[in-house]
């Protein structure tokens, strides 16, 4: 596995970081404050706040690691730190799938943000998906350490699970280039994806102390086409920051 790491170093890992904060950068609205749940040592919060000067990101991780590129303070898993309605965005950047606390987080996040939760995550559709995707983060993952339980969702659970949290697809983007063209095509195509959410209503979630699954309790949750319930077909996230 070792020089597939090092392939990875240097064709992937660089180009991805770079990618994700561009397009968190375009969804996250102005001047908001935003709090990156599973942070890892915050290179991509940083990424966002350096296109994003009016961006202000603090990050929560279930392990600290040693460098911190941004303020990260430790949680539990699943119960985020916060009072409800106390920061515009809760942001999920390639978390989800690493933890059984899944839908418990997104609730918290419903509870904690006033604006908006914004996430890139894979989807487990198309044509040996599983294999593909559990590849991706055996390679990108393993060496540091992260919890890899491989709980990929396809698309119409996530779209279930959104509706089921009382919250709206604002917008869903599939097609975001992650890896250069010789590799798109076979770790791109429609596995990965960035969506905003916007809570339907304003009323605060009972969300609080949540049990955490054991499995998160010494490992680390990582680094980091549209619908909405009006229109199933909606419309493209933006592709530049306001």
């Amino acid at each position: 596995m070792k020089s597939i790491d090092k392939l990875h170093a240097n064709l992937i890992y660089g180009r991805r970081v770079e990618i994700l904060a561009t397009w968190m950068a375009r969804l996250l609205p102005q001047d908001a404050s935003v709090v990156d749940v599973g942070a890892g040592d915050g290179l991509v919060s940083r990424l966002i706040m350096n296109k994003r000067p009016d961006i202000r990101i603090e990050g929560l991780e279930v392990l600290l690691r040693g460098e911190q590129h941004i303020p990260i303070r430790e949680f539990d898993g699943c119960n985020v730190p916060y009072e409800g309605g106390s920061v515009d965005v809760v942001m999920f950047v390639d978390i989800l799938h690493h933890t059984p606390n899944a839908v418990a987080l997104l609730g918290e996040a419903r509870r904690v943000a006033r604006q908006f939760i914004v996430l890139k995550d894979h989807t487990l559709n198309g044509f040996l998906a599983g294999p593909t995707l559990r590849l991706m983060d055996r390679v990108g993952n393993a060496r540091h350490g992260v919890n890899l339980p491989y709980l990929y969702w396809p698309k119409a659970k996530w779209l279930t699970t959104i509706s089921d949290l009382q919250m709206q697809v604002d917008c869903w983007e599939s097609k975001i280039h992650l890896y250069p063209f010789y590799l798109d095509w076979l770790f791109g195509r429609s596995l990965h994806f960035v969506a905003r959410l916007r809570p339907s209503s304003r009323t605060q979630f009972p969300c609080a102390s949540v049990e955490c699954s054991r499995d998160l309790s010494d490992k680390s949750l990582g680094a980091q086409d549209t619908y909405s319930s009006a229109n199933p077909r909606g419309g493209s996230c933006p592709r530049q920051a306001p």
